[in-house]
């Protein structure tokens, strides 16, 4: 799965550079031994933010932006890499992340999909579990067709400078509320730019998982 997830990457149009960020050491001598970059780093990161901090200071190399990738998705497409590092190119944009459409009910209610309300710069007002905006004197399984929801995709980018003050953020209240680490930025004032992305997003957390995609996969 992590080859794949390497593999994919490197087809990006705008990564100068992959790197597999890691605690695991059968992980890293994997991903050395595909001929790929790998940073081992401590096991005791509260999120991937910080992991990806700690191996940007253990490269001997100066980057504008870094995009946190998840190992654990093997369907990532060049394309979604493309699609967010675009928006980055005049240097201005602080955080980025994806989203995608939710054309369907039991994608809205579900809380293990993560919803955002956007502002007219398709910038991020809130992230939540739970189904924002409310949809007055509409029935709840027909709200995702009177209003245009979006939900989270899990790849972030970072400014270089921003990561760093990022993992300088103490807990926040909104983010123990929603257990969701980028209300701690927004609640700090950072702006997260958000872009629409056309692809699912797969994670594979269980072996059931695994076995669900494999028919998936070419």
């Amino acid at each position: 799965m992590i080859q794949r997830v390497v593999e994919r990457a490197k087809q990006s149009k705008y990564l100068s550079d992959v790197v597999v960020a890691t605690d695991d050491a059968r992980i890293y001598d994997h991903v050395i031994s595909l001929g790929a970059k790998a940073v081992m780093t401590t096991s005791d990161h509260p999120s991937g933010t910080d992991r990806c901090f700690e191996a940007l200071t253990k490269l001997n190399q100066t980057y504008k932006y870094i995009i946190n990738i998840q190992g654990d998705e093997p369907m990532l497409e060049p394309e979604q890499i493309d699609g967010l590092a675009k928006i980055l190119l005049d240097g201005e944009v602080e955080l980025a992340t994806q989203i995608a459409s939710v054309d369907d009910a039991e994608t809205l209610w579900s809380e293990g999909e993560v919803k955002v309300v956007l502002n007219e710069k398709s910038e991020a007002m809130y992230f939540s579990r739970s189904v924002i905006p409310y949809i007055k004197n509409k029935p709840k399984e027909e709200w995702y067709l009177h209003h245009p929801f979006w939900r989270h995709v899990g790849m972030y980018a970072y400014r270089a400078d921003v990561l760093e003050k990022l993992t300088k953020l103490p807990l926040a209240s909104l983010e123990k509320a929603e257990s969701l680490e980028q209300l701690r930025w927004l609640q700090a004032g950072f702006t997260i730019q958000c872009v629409p992305t056309k692809y699912n997003s797969y994670c594979v957390d269980t072996p059931e998982d695994l076995k669900a995609l494999l028919p998936m996969i070419s």
